[in-house]
């Protein structure tokens, strides 16, 4: 081997491309959408109406088995920008912030920063509130205080026309709209969107580097979107949209979520929806699906809006959702539990370096702490130190626990067999009003259910959960689920009562439990 060959061996091993001079760095763009799940046309939803992201997908690596630590918001995205999970951060609600109550832990955007970038963020990127110290992290993680839209506080006001025309008094679930009768004649997201615009156009003529972060409030309920995105969807496609509209008989009561947000708005609330379970009458579940596409399409014409001002030849592009969102699967609304559809999210990346002309689909299964580290690897920066154990993981500020999926953009694969790790809690065994069975505060969480996510298999468990000590009693369980992937995607069947997956399922329930630490 040539000397000269031998030194690009080295620092292609070694990453040393990260000393190149600031001006030759990828800018790097995160999207993130608000309670998407993979419901777009690159994902094969025939029902979907995403030409955007559908046209991003082409370019880029489509992971289609990528799961969120947390389906709710806040635990979520601060698990994502950490790196850690919900157990490192203790943050299971919107009530603490991390660096005060647990570790002054590293964030991907002040990585980034603390390496030479200038980071902005627009829209919902952290959660806001107490959960991001009501700055959104800043000045630790951005370079400027983070944008956030106007009209983003009337996101639950009574803006929503009522059914006879235009007068605005209704918080309604769905919210089809005409711009000229909102708050300041627009919506959150198209703010968002144009304050990006903006970001992107000024940094034309820098020669730093930048992160940029955009967040996208859609499809959040409520589904307050520009009326003319509800005509792309008949409503009659959507009434037979799942086979699955009951609860399964062997779903542990605890794992039910009622979906009280969906409950509580003005056009649902006197509907006399039976507590906890429903059901849900078929117009109305129709219509929240027409609604939740709808949407989806509303943010996917923005998006596109971005897409043709961003350079990609120069810019590493990743595309996520927080998590997902059930449209009536096991008849249950939104998100707030353990299963697939609440927990799946959409993840594509898109880098200069790897340039591709159709998709390329990686089926390996992957988790949203996964892009701390990979987003690292992208831009060449000195490589995420891995904290694989609780212990450490709480004493190391700057590290991650997950796994850079470098290596499968480069197409290499994984080196082993990767699980999904998730978690949601209760504050008992059944479903309540008081306290939120959905979204129980910390000091009402008296049980824990963790969810692991294998090739063939999702396995539940759900234990006692002390929030004094944030602690848990294996032996202390108040449900138990196994459903195989292979014969029911739904998760339809709980197997646990079936004598001949006893050993698949202990083998499991050892395998969470080492996961969990």
């Amino acid at each position: 081997m040539s000397k000269l060959a031998a030194l690009l061996l080295l620092c292609f091993s070694t990453g040393c491309w990260a000393n190149a001079s600031a001006s030759s760095r990828y800018n790097v763009v995160m999207v993130i959408f608000d309670d998407l799940r993979p419901s777009l046309g690159a994902y094969g939803d025939v029902l979907a109406r995403t030409p955007n992201l559908d046209a991003f997908a082409q370019g880029s690596s489509i992971f289609t088995r990528a799961y969120s630590q947390q389906a709710l918001c806040a635990p979520s995205r601060n698990s994502l920008l950490t790196g850690r999970r919900p157990d490192t951060l203790h943050l299971y609600d919107f009530y603490s912030y991390w660096r005060n109550f647990v570790g002054n832990f590293t964030t991907l955007p002040q990585y980034f920063k603390e390496h030479g970038y200038y980071t902005y963020s627009c829209g919902k990127v952290f959660h806001p509130g107490l959960s991001s110290n009501n700055t959104d992290d800043y000045p630790l993680s951005w370079s400027a205080p983070a944008f956030r839209p106007r009209t983003e506080q009337f996101m639950n006001s009574p803006v929503c026309p009522d059914r006879n025309g235009g007068v605005l008094r209704k918080n309604y679930l769905i919210c089809p709209v005409h711009l000229q009768t909102q708050p300041y004649k627009t919506l959150p997201d198209i703010e968002s969107v144009t304050e990006a615009l903006r970001f992107i156009e000024s940094r034309k003529r820098q020669r730093q580097p930048y992160f940029l972060a955009l967040g996208f409030h859609k499809p959040h309920i409520n589904f307050r979107f520009p009326r003319q995105f509800l005509g792309h969807f008949p409503l009659q496609q959507f009434y037979n949209y799942t086979t699955d509209t009951v609860k399964p008989p062997e779903m542990p009561d605890v794992a039910w979520n009622p979906y009280t947000d969906v409950r509580s708005r003005d056009d649902f609330k006197h509907a006399n929806i039976s507590f906890p379970y429903g059901p849900i009458s078929e117009l109305q579940a129709a219509q929240i699906r027409q609604a939740y596409y709808a949407s989806v399409a509303y943010v996917d014409d923005l998006f596109g809006k971005l897409l043709a001002r961003l350079d990609l030849e120069r810019t590493v592009v990743v595309v996520l959702g927080d998590h997902g969102w059930s449209l009536g699967e096991h008849a249950e609304w939104a998100k707030y539990s353990n299963f697939e559809v609440a927990l799946r999210v959409p993840l594509m990346m898109r880098s200069p370096e790897f340039p591709l002309t159709q998709p390329r689909r990686l089926h390996s299964i992957t988790e949203l702490l996964d892009v701390f580290p990979t987003l690292v690897d992208l831009a060449h920066l000195p490589p995420l130190p891995s904290c694989n154990s609780s212990s450490v993981a709480r004493e190391q500020l700057t590290c991650g626990e997950g796994k850079s999926l470098y290596p499968q953009l480069q197409g290499l694969g994984l080196a082993e067999e990767h699980v999904a790790l998730s978690q949601y809690p209760r504050p008992g065994m059944l479903p309540t009003k008081h306290p939120n069975s959905d979204k129980p505060k910390l000091r009402n969480i008296k049980i824990m259910g963790y969810s692991l996510r294998t090739d063939f298999y999702r396995y539940t468990l759900w234990v006692r959960f002390h929030a004094h000590n944030f602690s848990r009693d294996w032996h202390n369980i108040y449900g138990e689920e196994l459903y195989d992937h292979r014969l029911d995607a739904g998760e339809e069947l709980n197997l646990v009562s079936l004598t001949e997956f006893n050993a698949i399922r202990h083998r499991l329930r050892r395998q969470l439990i080492e996961a969990v630490g």
